[in-house]
This record gives structure tokens, sequence and C-alpha cells, in this order.
């Protein structure tokens, strides 16, 4: 039987996921996309240059073949990178967007939170 961890362990497995140091030299290429709800965003502070799409619409913005895509869902071949509080359900939203065969998805090895405090993620040093 699989159990969570089991499923987030394979999930990552094919993942290339990328610290904040390494993103931030991605972004120009890659997009960062905070999955966050409002209100973790406004508890945990906001991620400057993210595109903010909550979980539960993520497949639909960022697959190019929806009719409810985002205009930078040109075609598979866009990065993404996904960001959540804590990184675990970035990464098994990147694998989802990797099954819908958006193969440079990821997420951002790193949480926006630590134990409750803000990160460097979301101060404005993510590169630092």
């Amino acid at each position: 039987m699989t159990d969570v961890h089991d499923l987030l362990a394979a999930a990552r497995a094919r993942l290339d996921r990328p610290d904040p140091r390494r993103a931030a030299e991605l972004v120009p290429r890659a997009h960062l996309v905070d999955t966050r709800p409002a209100w973790q965003r406004a508890q945990e502070g906001e991620l400057p240059g993210a595109l903010l799409i909550e979980r539960n619409h993520l497949e639909w913005r960022l697959d190019p073949a929806s009719d409810a895509r985002i205009p930078e869902a040109v075609d598979h071949d866009v990065t993404w990178i996904v960001v959540c509080s804590e990184g675990y359900a970035s990464s098994l939203a990147a694998a989802s967007l990797q099954d819908l065969g958006l193969h440079n998805a990821t997420d951002l090895d790193a949480a926006t939170r630590r134990g409750g405090a803000r990160s460097p993620l979301t101060d404005g040093t993510m590169a630092a």
C-alpha cells in the first residue's frame, strides 16, 4: 500500500528542484507560481514576481490546451517553478503538471514558512 510519504518521494524523484538561488537565476526564463491561498500569503508574505494561482486552479491555468489557461501557458515547454507554504503540496502539484506533459514543471526546494516565521523567499532576499 502506498501512503502520502511514498507519493511525495515518487513525485520528488522525478523533479529537478532548484534551491532559491538557482530559482532566482532561472526566473528570467521560468515562471514562479505561488499556489498558497490568500490567507497564507498574508501571514507569510508575498513572493515578489510570482504568479498567484491557488492550488485548486493550477492545472487548468497552466495547461496550454485549457480554455482557462493564463497567457504565459503558451506550450508544454514552459518552465514552471511551483511554490507553497511548506514545500510538500508544491512537489505533488509539480508532478501533476508533469503528468499533463509540462515536462519542465518543478517546485522550489524551500518553503515560504519556517516554523511560523517568514523566510528569505518572502522578504525579497530569495537570491541572497
